[in-house]
């Protein structure tokens, strides 16, 4: 079964570089998206209360973008993106999530989570 890819983009007030130490770093995520995170080389464990999950790094490139794959989806095309986007006139800086869903119920799902994931970054860098 194929999946629903979809991808959010919000708008944010601060450096690209600060922006990817949340996204790349295990402090900086267990700032905002999971309790607490783990990192073995390429692979990450989150822990959230009674839940554990893991992901891959698949690709990342300082200050613009990192993405992920979550282990339990090793048999589709399914991944995890972070990526900083600049707007080469006005500066203005924005992430963009990319992320994929079962079906269009649960992309939505997914994007009320990832508002509210984002919401709370925004909240933890004062943007």
């Amino acid at each position: 079964m194929s999946k629903v890819k979809f991808e959010l983009e919000f708008p944010i007030h601060a450096s690209p570089s600060m922006l990817y130490q949340y996204f790349a770093t295990p402090a900086g995520l267990e700032e905002w998206f999971a309790d607490r995170v783990n990192s073995r080389g390429k692979l990450i464990t989150f822990m959230w209360d009674d839940s554990e999950e893991e992901a891959k790094i698949i690709t990342k490139k300082a200050d613009e973008r990192i993405k992920f794959k979550w282990t339990e989806s090793e048999g589709d095309d399914s991944y995890f993106e972070f990526r900083i986007q600049v707007d080469p006139l006005t500066k203005d800086v924005a992430v963009i999530v990319t992320d994929f869903a079962d079906d269009e119920d649960d992309a939505e799902e997914a994007k009320m989570l990832w508002q509210n994931q984002i919401e709370e970054l925004k909240h933890t860098i004062g943007a």
